[in-house]
């Protein structure tokens, strides 16, 4: 009779080493819940891009919460009028950091073909925007690009500097000296070029 070990003796095939920011990023980027503010037509694609036949499910984004508490990841889908424009931003405060924006379609983005005194002219004059999706509206594999650069901007955040500042420094007093690692347009961390005298 064979002998159960309890011992694996193929322990390096099971050990992964990691930075502590790369690992809370891909947590982060697997697991986005979107907030959906469907304020008009845009709201429709939003819905489709759930669906079935484009599966947002794929990204690890299916869990659409009606409850800003729950979500970290807004995504604001349509013509923002004045009128609603408050409620969007109370709804925005609500939501826990870190948290993201997506603005989807052109009234979402620059206000669309509604020049008037009634429509907000970008939902970035209230709330800051990480991703444009650019259409009116944007079909929902444009939604899935805008949240696969989301990922990519959220792979190159530096999670854990940013939430702990005081615990960072006080476990590595060496990281007050370093120079801030910024991310490129493709959301990749590169180090700032240093000065040639």
């Amino acid at each position: 009779m064979p002998q159960i070990a309890a011992y694996d003796s193929k322990i390096e095939g099971n050990v992964i080493f990691t930075q502590l920011d790369a690992a809370m990023n891909w947590m982060r980027k697997n697991s986005l819940w979107p907030m959906p503010m469907g304020l008009a037509c845009c709201a429709i694609e939003l819905m489709a891009a759930a669906a079935a036949r484009f599966d947002i499910a794929r990204f690890g984004s299916e869990v659409m919460r009606f409850s800003p508490r729950q979500c970290d990841v807004m995504i604001v889908a349509g013509t923002v009028t004045y009128k609603m424009a408050l409620a969007v931003k109370r709804i925005w405060e609500q939501m826990p950091e870190p948290k993201w924006c997506i603005a989807m379609g052109a009234c979402a983005s620059s206000g669309g073909m509604y020049r008037s005194y009634a429509v907000l002219q970008g939902i970035d004059q209230l709330i800051p925007v990480d991703v444009y999706i650019s259409g009116c509206p944007p079909r929902p594999e444009a939604l899935l690009e805008g949240l696969m650069r989301l990922q990519k901007k959220i792979e190159g955040e530096q999670s854990f500097l940013a939430q702990k500042p005081q615990l960072a420094a006080e476990l590595m007093p060496e990281i007050r000296k370093r120079p801030p690692v910024r991310a490129n347009i493709r959301g990749v961390a590169t180090a700032p070029a240093s000065k040639v005298t």
